[in-house]
């Protein structure tokens, strides 16, 4: 007979008249899903009525807590995430570590050792400067050494006062390790031009009466430093 539309009369629930309706199976399923969708959406009214019930009860001090919770646990995540590191990010580090030591080395220099050199290169160029200035000038100049006072100074030939000094204008050629900061340090152990403690160069740039190599020594907490003048070319080197 097809889908069943055949209604007949049932029962009384409540005092209420109800009719039984015999309905196929695809119709009972259809009620049957309503009825479940039905349920499901009343389980999901309760569950935000019970959020709001509680969002209700929340006071400004509970708000709080529960942020600072949320952050304490945002930093806990993060680091737990980042307290490893991969092999490649160690070695880097250890490269800029050997790099970092390599170029602190030279700084870790005492300062003795700084001052020698720089009392020799300082010596080795004033000498240079009086060979030239005498080349140029045509005539001679002189490196007085005086290791009772540490110092020495250029003069020309003739004369008992020292040249002006090229860069400090209105002050004479005159070099004192124990008035200069930067090289108190540094001491004149000796003095050897033939005996003695001058060297005078001609308008050829060669020591004069010079007959073996001439040398100045100085010295700076047991660190020496030795500065020669070649006879005939008036060479100036330095040893260390």
């Amino acid at each position: 007979m097809g889908k069943i539309t055949e209604y007949s009369k049932s029962y009384n629930i409540n005092g209420n008249a109800y009719y039984k309706l015999f309905l196929s199976s695809e119709l009972r399923h259809s009620i049957k899903m309503s009825k479940n969708r039905w349920r499901q959406e009343n389980i999901k009214n309760q569950k935000g009525k019970r959020w709001l019930d509680k969002m209700s009860e929340l006071t400004i001090s509970n708000i709080n807590d529960i942020c600072m919770n949320s952050r304490k646990h945002k930093r806990n995540t993060l680091f737990c995430q980042r307290r490893g590191f991969t092999l490649i990010e160690i070695i880097i580090v250890v490269v800029i570590l050997a790099i970092a030591a390599m170029a602190a080395i030279p700084m870790m220099s005492s300062a003795s050792s700084v001052q020698i050199r720089s009392a020799a290169n300082l010596i080795a160029a004033d000498l240079e400067y009086a060979k030239s200035m005498s080349i140029s000038m045509g005539t001679n100049y002189r490196v007085e050494f005086d290791a009772s006072t540490e110092s020495y100074g250029i003069y020309k030939e003739g004369e008992t006062t020292p040249i002006e000094h090229p860069v400090n204008v209105n002050k004479d050629y005159v070099v004192n390790f124990t008035t200069e900061s930067r090289l108190g340090k540094v001491a004149i152990s000796s003095v050897d031009f033939n005996s003695t403690s001058t060297v005078e160069f001609d308008c050829l740039g060669s020591p004069v009466g010079l007959s073996s190599t001439g040398s100045i020594t100085i010295s700076a907490d047991g660190i020496t430093a030795i500065i020669t003048v070649e006879p005939v070319t008036g060479y100036v080197s330095i040893t260390l």
